[in-house]
């Protein structure tokens, strides 16, 4: 059986924890992530803990914010007044938007404060800034 390096197209089963123990994704119950190693196609952390791994083969990896989703940065949260935004558009806590930037590409955003006046809309990637661990299991290596 051979070892995954780099190139090499995997299938994993993955839990992904917080540092309280929550979960906050899973493949459970899906199909297997499915993705080439070394390409960027995941996040660095869990990338760099799958050479060497072979079909069967099972690992708890636990993940520095800065190879996950990197540092939660103050900048991108931003108050935008209540008017600019459509009536049609739900503005609850947690609800995922997206916009366009100045170079037309979409930027996914969360509703992280409402008032009467404004609205805080983060681009932060919700999990930034947040260690995690992933309970991974090698399916396939192709």
């Amino acid at each position: 059986m051979s070892e995954v390096k780099s190139g090499d197209t995997v299938s994993i089963h993955y839990t992904g924890t917080l540092s309280d123990g929550s979960v906050f994704d899973s493949s459970q119950g899906r199909e297997p992530l499915e993705f080439v190693v070394g390409s960027g196609q995941i996040i660095p952390g869990l990338d760099t803990a799958l050479p060497g791994m072979k079909v069967g083969d099972e690992k708890r990896v636990e993940i520095a914010s800065d190879d996950a989703y990197g540092p939660h940065h103050a900048e991108a949260r931003q108050a935008v007044p209540r008017a600019e935004i459509p009536a049609d558009i739900p503005l609850e806590i947690g609800v995922q938007l997206q916009a366009k930037n100045e170079r037309g590409e979409i930027m996914p955003l969360t509703v992280v404060e409402v008032s009467e006046e404004t609205v805080v809309l983060d681009a932060n990637h919700p999990l930034a800034g947040k260690d995690l661990t992933f309970e991974i299991e090698l399916v396939a290596v192709s």
